[in-house]
């Protein structure tokens, strides 16, 4: 059976609810499931706990949830380009916990491989180890993290089949595998949809038993988060 919904909000319906905690798919602006993010902004649900690597910029990504006053908590390792995240953390407003970024993938790596907990070296003796259990391995101290696992998980994938097997372009695959198979419900937003078959299966990176709703992204412009150029310079006399 076809996993495609007619759109985004289709696809959301039944999924959302207050409170959940709800994972996206996405490295700065490259390769967030733009389309999901505003069907989410729209529905109007609240007091979301979102884990992403960060929080968009101000005006695009979760960046929109942000304005919207959906957000009540952050899990994530970076979110130094939202301004408004930085107001409102700082007023007390929302909750912020921070987490390295190889473990925070992995955090989600385990959730989606059912693994409840894992030890890892990174933040030992900082603010990020506090109140956490600790364990020595041969001779090495270590902190125990737990998985994460959410109610809901966003991704962007360039090409889906009907099936729900996902493929990525590039570097906008960076966490939206990990986000994928660490939901209770993962929906996936694709800019090519194909029928079963049409993707080799060396090609899949993430299986189809992963995602249980699809939907075709809207054609956009992709944006850049931060764009350093150069002034081009003159042919040099032959």
């Amino acid at each position: 059976m076809s996993k495609v919904q007619s759109s985004s909000g289709a696809a959301l319906q039944d999924a959302l609810r207050d409170g959940i905690t709800l994972a996206v798919g996405g490295f700065g602006l490259s390769g967030i499931p733009a389309d999901l993010i505003e069907a989410v902004r729209d529905s109007g649900v609240k007091d979301l706990t979102v884990v992403s690597n960060n929080m968009g910029i101000d005006g695009k990504g979760l960046g929109l949830l942000i304005e919207a006053g959906q957000v009540r908590k952050v899990i994530a390792s970076y979110v130094g380009e939202n301004k408004l995240f930085a107001e409102q953390f700082l007023a007390g407003q929302l909750e912020v916990e921070f987490t390295p970024q190889g473990t925070l993938a992995e955090r989600l790596r385990a959730g989606g491989s059912g693994i409840p907990a894992f030890y890892t070296k990174t933040g030992v003796g900082t603010l990020v180890a506090e109140g956490k259990p600790h364990a020595d391995f041969d001779g090495v101290t270590y902190v125990q993290e737990r998985a994460i696992v959410a109610d809901v998980a966003l991704v962007h994938a360039h090409t889906a089949d009907t099936d729900g097997n996902l493929v990525y372009r590039y570097t906008a695959r960076n966490f939206n595998p990990v986000v994928a198979s660490a939901g209770i419900v993962t929906i996936a937003e694709a800019e090519v949809i194909v029928e079963p078959g049409a993707i080799h299966p060396d090609h899949v990176v993430t299986p189809g038993v992963f995602v249980h709703r699809l939907v075709q992204a809207t054609a956009r412009t992709k944006d850049i988060e931060q764009r350093t150029v150069r002034p081009r310079l003159a042919p040099a006399a032959v």
